[in-house]
């Protein structure tokens, strides 16, 4: 069966149909890992996008529920070049395609993902539509025109857990570390864990009085959305900031740079995948990262709030980390807890953000 998948500006692909026979709208991205790809299906800062897969053959070595980083599926579409019907791993306990049709996700291959990554990456990330279930172009062209987009769209709250739980509880914990969940990864709790913490999680739509209790630490997490549409949890963040010491990846840098004073952008087509460099301005030291987020923090109001600048972009210049030594404030934009890779980057999680904080 054939699906399609229709771009805001009219540009369509036509390809065949794989996953569930559905049809979803959400903003269309790229990323350019060459592996992990359940890793980023069951990434909850895909929330609302059509994730398009830029290496050529996905899905060959299955699924398994260890390798999942959420409770679920979280794009509203996936693409590729080809998908796997058959899969060979001795970890794999399912196949790509009765993973994505029990999860309710439309998929699509056998088009030219080249085209249409260089598309996204001339025009920007887009609103798009993707659909496998016959349904008639008027009706795509009419879910198009209603869906609001990714900016001005607080999502986080949407993918966070619903109520506080503890994930790791040891007997001597190293600290006491409060995740602020606004999307989090699983393999963030697990190292933080075993680094030898108390690990508890609080829903990003807590008052900062729940996320500081008991805390010797706050970790801001991950997440979809636009972060300067959090306005709430923003106010949260003011409250907390300077009480504990307190670092964050992705939408928590964001959040945390919002929370300082600075401000937020949406990139052209953002940054997504396992491969891209990174400089520790404090060490010299190149890492290559995993990435996954559309907006970016002005490094201008980090500097004006006292803040310095730790990390850069190395492809496009732009802010990849932030510390302010007086408020006790450290984040980064990537993802140095990534599963399944690089690891370049992963001693921030275990080492470099205790000793920050003192522990």
């Amino acid at each position: 069966m054939g699906g399609v998948l229709l771009l805001e500006d009219g540009r369509s692909f036509v390809g065949e149909a794989f996953g569930a026979k559905a049809t979803r709208v959400g903003e269309v991205v790229f990323n350019t890992a060459m592996t992990g790809y359940q890793e980023v299906l069951t990434d909850p800062s895909y929330h609302e996008q059509i994730v398009v897969m830029t290496v050529s053959h996905v899905g060959n070595y299955g699924v398994n529920a260890a390798d999942s980083e959420s409770r679920r599926v979280w794009p509203a579409g996936f693409v590729a070049r080809d998908f796997s019907r058959l899969h060979s791993n001795h970890r794999a306990e399912d196949g790509l395609d009765r993973y994505l049709r029990r999860a309710g996700v439309p998929a699509l291959h056998g088009i030219d993902t080249r085209a249409l990554v260089r598309h996204v990456r001339d025009k920007g990330a887009m609103k798009a539509v993707i659909s496998t279930d016959g349904t008639s172009a008027t009706e795509l062209y009419a879910m198009l025109e209603a869906w609001p987009g990714m900016a001005g769209r607080a999502l986080a709250g949407e993918v966070a857990a619903d109520e506080a739980y503890v994930f790791a509880e040891p007997d001597s914990p190293r600290c006491r570390v409060t995740v602020v969940d606004g999307g989090v990864k699983t393999n963030i709790l697990r190292l933080l864990a075993e680094a030898g913490c108390h690990v508890r999680v609080v829903p990003i739509t807590a008052p900062a009085e729940a996320w500081l209790d008991g805390a010797d630490m706050l970790f801001f997490s991950n997440g979809p959305g636009d972060p300067a549409a959090l306005g709430p949890v923003i106010d949260e963040v003011k409250k907390a900031i300077g009480k504990v010491p307190i670092v964050g990846i992705c939408l928590g840098h964001q959040l945390l740079g919002l929370g300082l004073g600075a401000d937020t952008f949406k990139l052209p087509f953002g940054h997504r995948g396992a491969n891209h460099p990174v400089r520790d301005i404090e060490t010299g030291r190149i890492e290559i990262t995993s990435q996954n987020h559309g907006f970016c923090v002005d490094p201008v109001g980090i500097e004006a709030a006292g803040g310095v600048v730790t990390h850069v972009n190395l492809n496009d210049g732009t802010l990849e980390g932030f510390r302010h030594d007086e408020l006790r404030v450290m984040a980064v934009q990537f993802h140095p807890e990534a599963a399944p890779g690089p690891r370049d980057s992963r001693h921030l999680v275990v080492d470099r953000y205790l000793r920050f904080a003192g522990f």
